[in-house]
């Protein structure tokens, strides 16, 4: 990428990560409880002019406008500071991206295509909720709130023209997409957790979410089950009423301590008879194994263990990475676009603009002021006479807006804005966020 030209202040990505940084390092430099103000770098004295801060257990980011070259080192400085740290470990860990660079890394981290598992959802979320805490502490401006407007719209782009998050690349999301596949709607399936294993949560939670239709919780511990039933308005059975229980769930997720299997080729016959030879899905994510992997020999009975799921989430995660080539393309298209607006944020082209859009305007009204007239002779004097008023009406209509801009293009600080408001203003760009928008009212939701 190239560095923004014509522009008075850079953008600027100061981040570490989970491939940069441990989580012993994370947690140190950690900035979840931190306001955007806590950094102390939008002082009038300071080179910051915005900023927004993202903290996740993956990765912290500042992300700032300001004038160079001294910006990352007073990033690294103050945040250290804020930490109490040492600035020189901080300075080890980190990375920074620079002008288009870090408006590309962005578009990246919003769509998931820098993430630890590539095509989550959580990070966009985590995006949204940053930018708002920012505007409501008022620590961004015209160009953050573009940007992360764009972010947003990139994001959603990049999950409805590619499959980059369709693939479940988690054991217990893999499990509840393969039960999907064997019953379609799961609006009439009843569930049974056997055990109360965090995967087996997990697993039950993205059942409920899917639409299931009824689940029940048995463990050897009844109050537990009871409690975990609790959780999910589930049902809580005794143990020892298993087998009976068996005869009425079509999805079974085990996850018990045992030592031995729990279930049995030859109890699943009889299970089997009193179901009518239903179809009875099998989860077993128990090491070692809770169900006899004989009783996957029986016909409408599916039984996968981890090792299986583990493999469906390794192909899906290689079907990500393909659809990531995808894209990857979709973001340097965008970049491109945003690279276009910030241009259009220099005085010239929009003083240009504005000429433009005068100038179109007043030969627009002229044609249709000759087409009113109808089949009457208008003599090219008239017509000559009529266009010459309607561009003198356009200029003398844009002259004190453009000598407003003009004055304002002396006072640095609020150049920018000023010809950003004028934009929006006359309209010169139609995809631009419109006024104050909340960032969640229009954006993508999880």
């Amino acid at each position: 990428m190239t560095s923004m030209e014509n522009m008075q202040y850079s953008i600027c990505i100061l981040g570490l990560n989970h491939k940069t940084a441990p989580i012993e390092a994370r947690e140190r430099f950690d900035l979840t409880g931190f306001s955007n103000r806590d950094l102390d770098l939008l002082g009038r004295e300071s080179p910051v002019r915005e900023m927004c801060i993202l903290s996740t257990c993956n990765r912290i980011e500042i992300l700032a406008v300001g004038e160079e070259p001294a910006l990352s080192r007073l990033l690294v400085r103050n945040w250290a500071h804020c930490c109490q740290r040492d600035s020189g470990e901080l300075e080890k860990l980190t990375y920074s991206f620079h002008g288009l660079d870090a408006v590309e890394h962005l578009f990246m981290v919003s769509s998931s295509l820098d993430s630890m598992v590539v095509g989550e959802p959580q990070i966009l979320g985590q995006l949204k909720e940053a930018y708002k805490k920012a505007t409501q502490e008022g620590t961004t401006g015209v160009v953050i709130n573009r940007l992360m407007h764009k972010a947003f719209s990139v994001a959603k782009r990049v999950r409805s023209e590619t499959r980059i998050a369709q693939n479940a690349v988690s054991i217990s999301y893999a499990a509840v997409e393969l039960a999907r596949e064997i019953f379609s709607d799961l609006k009439n399936q009843r569930a049974m957790l056997i055990g109360a294993g965090e995967m087996a949560e997990l697993a039950a939670s993205h059942l409920l979410r899917s639409g299931l239709g009824s689940l029940v919780i048995t463990n050897r511990t009844f109050s537990r089950a009871q409690e975990l039933a609790r959780s999910f308005n589930a049902a809580p059975v005794p143990f020892e009423q298993l087998s009976d229980q068996l005869t009425q769930v079509d999805i079974v997720i085990s996850s018990t301590g045992s030592r031995e299997a729990i279930l049995h080729e030859s109890e699943m016959k009889r299970i089997l008879r009193a179901r009518k030879y239903r179809p009875m899905f099998f989860i077993d994510i128990a090491v070692p194994r809770d169900i006899d992997p004989d009783i996957n020999r029986q016909d409408n009975v599916y039984l996968y263990d981890i090792d299986d799921l583990g493999s469906v989430v390794e192909e899906n995660l290689m079907k990500r990475l393909d659809e990531a080539d995808l894209a990857h393309s979709l973001v340097s298209e965008e970049v491109r676009g945003f690279q276009a607006w910030l241009k259009s944020l220099d005085l010239t082209p929009t003083i240009k603009d504005l000429v433009q859009q005068g100038s179109d305007l007043a030969e627009k009204e002229v044609q249709k002021s000759l087409k009113g007239l109808g089949h009457r002779e208008v003599s090219p004097e008239v017509r000559q006479a009529m266009r010459t008023l309607a561009h003198s009406v356009s200029k003398k209509l844009l002259h004190h807006p453009i000598s407003f801009l003009k004055r304002k293009a002396e006072q640095e600080e609020s150049s920018r804005y000023s010809i950003s408001l004028a934009r929006r203003m006359f309209n010169l760009d139609r995809d631009a966020p419109q006024g104050n928008q909340d960032p969640h009212s229009s954006q993508e939701e999880e």
